[in-house]
């Protein structure tokens, strides 16, 4: 890390309070933090999926950085997912064109990224609404073709297949069980089962079956992740803020005091995300 190794603590962990943390734009992290990428490639593999549907959905959208990408991808080369995904997927009855849907939405809860969303996507036609991530989705049934969503809090399954058309697709990344808890439980300590076992892929395709959704495929991967110094775990524990509950700097000063001394003497502290694809669609037969 050249001269930030020789950074003090206090300096490092007063950058990693100050950064804004509204958006899910992790540009911050360039070089004091990385975690490898599923092989899929979400943002670019929801750019096929938009090239071929009519009225789309983005749920929790965040700052709206990744559906940004993945419309920016349309009628680019290499916008369509791999040969298998596309065999998996199917055609849409209806489909639309290349420059993808002639409805869009997105919601998001957190007021900040509502506002955040509604200027980078609205440019592009984009309507964002805001909407708590435990309330009923704020559209009529059988709106969309497409629904997507990048690391929900929780996928609201029914509500999801009620906004859904007939022979409607559901394609989102999901964060899989004990992901990044190398960290978690450094900071929380051992977590029980029940917690670890919490967002298993297993459990979630019979919550999207009970609602009525056929699961097309379903994978998942294990992810490195690398944090190099404490300033990129402070602005991490502050944007995830799931990771650790309420965390502050105040609060964990010591553990954090302490995790600053291992990096400083032994390198990056490792961890591992976990990532899974859901392709569900709803049965044309359903209503």
């Amino acid at each position: 890390m050249g001269e930030q190794t020789h950074r003090s603590f206090e300096d490092l962990v007063a950058e990693g309070a100050a950064v804004p943390t509204e958006g899910w734009d992790f540009s911050w992290f360039e070089g004091r933090a990385t975690e490898a990428r599923p092989s899929w490639g979400y943002a670019r593999a929801a750019g096929g999926r938009l090239a071929r549907a009519t009225a789309a959905l983005d749920i929790q959208t965040g700052g709206g950085e990744v559906l940004d990408f993945a419309l920016g991808t349309l009628g680019s080369v290499g916008t369509l997912e791999s040969a298998d995904t596309l065999e998996s997927a199917g055609p849409l009855e209806g489909a639309g064109t290349a420059r993808g849907p002639q409805l869009l939405a997105a919601t998001e809860g957190w007021p900040p990224n509502v506002r955040k969303a509604g200027a980078l996507l609205g440019v592009r036609g984009v309507v964002v609404v805001a909407a708590a991530e435990d309330a009923p989705l704020p559209f009529a049934d059988q709106t969309f073709d497409l629904v997507l969503s990048r690391h929900p809090v929780r996928a609201h399954w029914p509500e999801i297949a009620r906004v859904l058309r007939p022979g409607g697709t559901y394609f989102a990344q999901h964060v899989g069980p004990a992901s990044a808890f190398e960290l978690v439980e450094y900071f929380l300590g051992p977590q029980p089962e029940a917690v670890r076992g919490g967002r298993d892929p297993g459990r979630e395709r019979e919550e999207a079956e009970a609602a009525g959704l056929e699961v097309v495929s379903l994978r998942a991967e294990r992810l490195r992740m690398e944090f190099h110094d404490i300033a990129a775990v402070v602005h991490f524990l502050r944007k995830v803020v799931w990771m650790v509950p309420g965390f502050t700097v105040e609060e964990y000063e010591p553990r954090l005091r302490s995790l600053h001394r291992r990096i400083e003497a032994e390198g990056p502290f490792v961890a591992h995300s976990t990532r899974h694809l859901f392709d569900a669609r709803k049965p044309e037969h359903r209503r």
